[in-house]
């Protein structure tokens, strides 16, 4: 089974808002997932379809692919915290605020799908025939409830 990653680093956004977009696309196929980047309105949607973009490329080109790039689906993505650029904004009366403008590392892993080989029919009469030589369950006895006393008043 093949498996490739990409990574970017340092996008200009937060880890939380790039999650939220990641959780949409995990487990899909990888053209189902390209589609809904390309129409999800989060500006951050652009960059993860490149790294997945990438991650396509890369599994291209190990040894050992199919060459069927819709057997692919999107393994794993995660976002992670990169490194805070810290600023000062101006404030009145001789105050500062401080700015955090933060930056998260996307990863995006994709997966070659496992090829499902069905069963031979001969293994199904076996089946069959097994369930028909078993005796059924004998039906449980039903339990009854004692009715509870009426309240008195």
């Amino acid at each position: 089974m093949i498996r490739a990653t990409a990574t970017a680093r340092y996008i200009r956004t937060s880890a939380q808002k790039a999650k939220l977009v990641l959780d949409q696309i995990r487990g899909r196929d990888v053209n189902h997932a390209l589609a809904t980047l390309q129409f999800s309105r989060k500006l951050v949607a652009h960059d993860i379809e490149k790294v997945l973009r990438s991650a396509i490329a890369n599994a291209q080109q190990k040894e050992g692919f199919s060459g069927d790039v819709d057997r692919l689906y999107v393994a794993t993505c995660h976002a992670d915290q990169g490194p805070s650029m810290k600023r000062i904004r101006p404030a009145p009366m001789g105050r500062a605020f401080r700015v955090v403008k933060r930056t998260a590392h996307l990863t995006v892993g994709v997966a070659e799908r496992q090829v499902r080989v069905k069963a031979p029919a001969a293994d199904e009469g076996a089946k069959k025939r097994s369930r028909r030589g078993r005796t059924a369950r004998p039906a449980q006895a039903a339990t009854t409830r004692a009715k509870k006393p009426a309240a008195k008043r």
